[in-house]
């Protein structure tokens, strides 16, 4: 990312990074205000990685590798995704049986192969977006501290869904920022992400 700034009085704005905040901030607004499509899948594989992919190839002129769209460190990226499913099962086994769990997660029931697409198409955005798009731009910048940044906005999206699950979102999106910038690859925290997101409704509807 090349340091191009932005001038106010004395205060200097790298113009990429800021770009990546203020459109961040906005497809997360834009999400939760409005449909585009029929499916609210379809809305955040659109918003969370079609235009931020858009923005890195054509506005910025990049490779989507700078922001975490690459296989990266494959060997390690599978040790933190194994890892992380076998953790996140304990957890859910137990939490995904809670009454708000229940009655969030239980209507999102349907046949295993439909909620595996679902889901997938659904996460991948997301992650994208977060651990992608967001945490890449604010490395350079900001340092160690994009990790818990990025996880930020993360949390915020979660509200509505139940407390518990909010409350960790600080604590597991900063997780999956770290596995992310280790491995330099948004993909494991998908994966992880993603069977959390399939176990969670299983578990809660059975």
């Amino acid at each position: 990312m090349k340091n191009s700034f932005l001038h106010l009085n004395n205060l200097h704005f790298q113009w990429k990074l800021s770009f990546v905040i203020i459109v961040s901030t906005l497809l997360i607004i834009i999400e939760r205000y409005h449909t585009i499509f029929p499916d609210k899948t379809a809305d955040h594989f659109f918003l969370f990685l079609v235009l931020p992919l858009v923005t890195v190839l054509f506005i910025f002129r990049e490779k989507p590798s700078l922001y975490g769209f690459q296989v990266g460190d494959w060997r390690a990226g599978l040790v933190f995704s194994l890892a992380g499913c076998i953790i996140t099962l304990m957890i859910m086994l137990f939490v995904a049986q809670m009454n708000d769990f229940k009655a969030y997660y239980a209507p999102q029931a349907e046949p295993i192969l439909q909620l595996t697409v679902r889901t997938g198409l659904d996460l991948f955005g997301w992650e994208f977006l977060f651990r992608g798009f967001l945490l890449f731009a604010l490395f350079p910048v900001c340092g160690p501290y994009a990790i818990l940044l990025q996880a930020v906005p993360f949390t915020i999206a979660h509200i509505g869904k139940p407390e518990l699950e909010t409350v960790s979102c600080i604590f597991g999106g900063s997780l999956f920022g770290y596995i992310a910038w280790k491995t330099r690859s948004f993909f494991y925290p998908f994966i992880i992400h993603w069977f959390l997101a399939i176990i969670t409704i299983l578990i809660a509807s059975s």
